[in-house]
């Protein structure tokens, strides 16, 4: 029997890409006849008709399967929705906007077929971003990387195709405060780079702002490892030491020099600047602490108001995660 391969493509007001995506999918699947594939599409609450034009789509390519979230919940917890609905021997994870060439899948199905369980895409180039946007990403995964506990792949996204294995070890990881690109240099297994030149958005508008960028930079800091707060305890140790140091500097030149001690001004930056310290670290604690508030409530990482595939008897169609943690 062909292997079955799930290309899993997260959605979030998408409707102006769909067509083009699909026909670059149907064109490049097409041509590998060893194989089926679905297209899992994972609706992320969007508020444009993706869904409605999803429904529509089927009729003429028979290979959709989507999973629609109740809400939105962002991308990285859509990918765990798709990942949990995979049925295929292996998923390729690809974004709507076409940035991500669907012409790398036959290379990325030939070195599945070599052994490899991760085959991931790194970029070469990156049409269509500002010179600042490169140089700030390549910086934080320079830092990330440093500090990480395990190895992460600089300039690369979640295009990547996963063995079923990888799917399975995914799975498992339930935590609803997400940073899959660590998570999946965390799983290991056999690895392979392949590079590729990034594409311009073929339609609509990218989702990611700079506020948001921020926000994922410091979930991806605060969940591959806990060198900030060793951080803040370095720079605590760092102050003492000096001002033990300066203590005993100011100790000395007053009583065998007989000089004043420095008064008012001194004294201002001294206590700025720690309590600028202690702000900080608080705020790195707080960045955990908020963390661990959020998984101790245990609530469903997503749920589904609808499920559609060809593949699944109809009375499993509609369920959510709460349901499948709960049969677990």
């Amino acid at each position: 029997m062909k292997k079955l391969i799930t290309i899993l493509i997260p959605a979030y007001n998408e409707e102006e890409v769909l067509e083009v995506l699909l026909k670059r999918l149907k064109g490049v699947t097409s041509a590998l006849a060893d194989y089926r594939f679905e297209f899992l599409f994972v609706n992320d609450g969007s508020r444009d008709r993706t869904l409605e034009k999803l429904k529509l789509l089927r009729l003429d390519y028979p290979e959709i399967s989507y999973v629609n979230l109740s809400r939105n919940f962002g991308k990285e917890v859509a990918m765990l929705a798709g990942i949990d609905h995979v049925q295929g021997d292996a998923v390729i994870i690809i974004d709507a906007d076409l940035q991500d060439p669907p012409e790398l899948i036959p290379e990325m199905i030939g070195y599945w077929e070599q052994g490899y369980d991760d085959v991931f895409a790194k970029r070469r180039s990156r049409a269509g971003e500002s010179w600042f946007k490169k140089w700030s990403s390549n910086s934080y995964y320079r830092i990330l990387d440093k500090v990480s506990n395990v190895p992460i792949q600089p300039d690369t996204g979640d295009f990547r195709l996963l063995d079923r294995r990888c799917i399975d070890a995914l799975k498992q990881m339930r935590e609803s405060q997400r940073y899959t690109k660590g998570m999946f240099s965390w799983i290991g297994y056999h690895k392979k780079e392949i590079l590729f030149d990034r594409e311009a958005r073929a339609a609509g508008t990218t989702k990611w702002n700079y506020p948001k960028l921020f926000n994922l930079a410091i979930d991806g800091l605060t969940s591959s490892t806990v060198e900030p707060l060793r951080l803040s305890s370095f720079f605590g140790l760092i102050v003492s030491v000096f001002a033990f140091v300066y203590m005993v500097f100011i100790v000395l030149r007053t009583l065998f020099f007989g000089d004043p001690v420095p008064g008012y001004p001194s004294l201002m930056v001294v206590i700025l600047f720690l309590g600028g310290m202690q702000l900080l670290s608080l705020g790195i604690i707080g960045e955990y602490l908020g963390k661990i508030f959020l998984e101790t409530k245990n609530r469903p990482v997503y749920l589904i108001d609808e499920y559609y595939s060809q593949t699944t008897p109809p009375e499993e169609k509609l369920h959510s995660v709460y349901e499948k943690d709960l049969a677990k």
